[in-house]
């Protein structure tokens, strides 16, 4: 997987968690994809999509400060800094949040396997 392709489905993720894309989202993240939050709270994919959808969960900024990408073992993954503004269960915040995320081949395309959060 080559790195631009890895920084392209990043970006896709962010450019839909910011305008609550619920499809855009779906098309990037595995059926099995969970977010572990900076609380430790490990979210499934339909979990997550549903507080978006409704809501509870709004990202109305998130500004990639660096980002880089490295194999972990035969997994590819990219880690990102990010200054992300957003509504959490009520709590608006900017949080300077480590995104690392996980790469999965599902048939010809890749697609986002898990993505844990925690701040920096």
């Amino acid at each position: 997987m080559s790195d631009k392709l890895m920084g392209a489905l990043y970006e896709t993720m962010c450019d839909a968690m910011e305008a609550a894309d619920i499809a855009g989202l779906d098309s990037v993240l595995a059926d099995e994809f969970t977010l572990t939050h900076m609380t430790g709270y490990v979210q499934s994919k339909a979990e997550w999509l549903d507080a978006i959808e409704t809501g509870q969960m709004q990202y109305h900024r998130m500004e990639t400060v660096e980002a880089t990408s490295s194999p972990e073992g035969t997994t590819p993954g990219l880690t990102a800094r990010t200054l992300t503004d957003a509504t959490i269960w009520g709590s608006r915040a900017t949080w300077r949040l480590t995104l690392r995320s996980w790469f999965e081949p599902r048939g010809e395309e890749w697609v986002i396997a898990r993505t844990v959060a925690s701040t920096w």
